[in-house]
């Protein structure tokens, strides 16, 4: 493996993938999905960095910082992209700012286009307890989607293990959706792996997730799970819905 990728480095190399063409980065992945597939999380992230330069950054949802830890070390000051939805826990932001002072990351915030006042006038209170679709829609998915045309591929947290719908999420895969490369570098971790990398490495975590809370969205669509259930099964609970529709 070669040494870290500064940001500097990067930001001379993005002009080299800046500009190509859907087919192109298609042709990417279909060169290296299968190659990477089995690959350690931090040849993942290097590959990323040396082949997207500034137009690869990572997203997190601050459950915990171990994938912004990771591309950190690997290249120092990678983009960490966080959706402000407005709804999100006191403990989720603060998880973000810790982030942010802790890690030689640059951590964009990024918030929807209306503030949660806004939307509220405009379609009524509380849309995320009568459309929560809709809700997503504005204040993650089309920011997201937004924010992702200045990259040519992100990095996710995705993990197979943490629920059935997410078992065939390739490490290297086409976001047709989006039109980018989606890589997740952390896709074969089991909840072991993590929690063994988070205490040999003092990683950041959310505190919500020691208080019944493993996995985070916004504080009106996420409650405590009881121990033995599914980790998703606090999220949107009651509703036929399981995804904000990121991975969707």
């Amino acid at each position: 493996m070669t040494a870290p990728t500064t940001l500097a480095a990067r930001n001379r190399r993005g002009s080299a993938t800046e500009g190509l063409s859907t087919e192109e980065l298609k042709a990417i992945v279909q060169n290296v999905g299968a190659e990477l597939e089995l690959a350690p999380a931090e040849d993942i992230i290097e590959w990323a960095v040396a082949t997207f330069g500034s137009r690869f950054c990572v997203t997190s949802s601050m459950g915990d910082a171990v994938l912004a830890h990771l591309a950190s070390k690997v290249a120092p000051g990678v983009d960490v992209i966080f959706l402000d939805t407005g709804y999100h826990f006191v403990e989720t932001i603060g998880t973000r700012d810790a982030v942010a002072a802790t890690l030689p990351v640059n951590l964009v915030t990024v918030t929807p286009e209306l503030t949660v006042a806004e939307q509220d006038a405009q379609y009524g209170a509380e849309l995320f307890s009568r459309d929560p679709d809709l809700c997503c829609k504005m204040r993650k998915v089309d920011p997201l989607n937004n924010i992702l045309k200045s990259y040519d591929a992100w990095a996710t947290g995705l993990r197979r293990a943490e629920t059935h719908n997410r078992v065939i999420a390739p490490v290297v895969g086409w976001d047709e959706k989006k039109q980018r490369v989606k890589v997740s570098p952390l896709a074969r971790w089991s909840d072991d792996e993590v929690d063994t990398y988070i205490a040999e490495n003092g990683v950041l975590v959310n505190p919500l997730q020691y208080d019944g809370y493993p996995s985070i969205g916004c504080w009106p669509c996420t409650s405590r799970v009881a121990e033995g259930e599914d980790p998703r099964s606090g999220r949107w609970a009651g509703l036929n819905k399981t995804e904000c529709g990121i991975h969707q």
